[in-house]
């Protein structure tokens, strides 16, 4: 009985031997778990992100000095009129950031097709909020044509190329929309009723 319990013990010094090894076991494992993980992430391959806004967005996918440090990946098209078809008008991310070697670049390319908006209904509202809810969809306001009627400054009728347009029509953002709005026959000026106004 005696024997046995002498076999299981420890002396302070093999304990201390003990105690050293795992933590230099522990030590080794970190470091080398911090060398995969740096080499994993490519860390120390960050670049400057270049500004790719107003780029030719066909030259860009070419351009092959640019493909070994980036993906680029166009995310959306957008219309804009003042801008030539084909342009990078959104990057991300961003200029100037430092991103890695081989990241994703989302950009967003100008399109030479606006996007459809509908017609709201109009009739029967104020011509100030007719303005109002027209540029808030991307439609410009045409001439106003004004109609005498008990109904002083309200919307009688919408017209798109010389049509009257039904709300919930699709039509293209940036299009023209004309209003006839009523005005009081006595305010109204000399000329012929249907006569647009600037």
């Amino acid at each position: 009985m005696i024997s046995s319990i002498k076999t299981f013990f420890i002396s302070p010094r093999q304990l201390g031997f003990h105690i050293l090894l795992a933590i230099g076991v522990l030590i080794i494992v970190f470091v080398a778990a911090l060398y995969f993980l740096d080499s994993y992430t490519r860390h120390g391959t960050e670049v400057v992100m270049p500004n790719l806004i107003g780029a030719d967005s066909q030259e860009l996918l070419n351009k092959n000095e640019l493909s070994k440090d980036f993906i680029i990946v166009v995310s959306d098209y957008l219309y804009d009129k003042r801008t030539p078809v084909g342009v990078v008008l959104k990057q991300d991310p961003h200029v100037g950031e430092m991103v890695k070697k081989g990241r994703k670049v989302y950009v967003t390319i100008s399109s030479d097709k606006p996007p459809k908006v509908i017609m709201p209904q109009l009739q029967d509202v104020s011509l100030r909020q007719a303005e109002i809810m027209l540029k808030a969809i991307g439609l410009a306001v045409g001439p106003v044509i004004l109609k005498p009627s008990p109904y002083e400054n309200a919307v009688l009728e919408q017209y798109y190329k010389g049509r009257t347009i039904k709300p919930g029509t699709e039509i293209s953002m940036g299009d023209t929309i004309t209003l006839v709005v009523g005005k009081d026959p006595d305010d109204l000026p000399n000329r012929n009723e249907n006569q647009p106004i600037d």
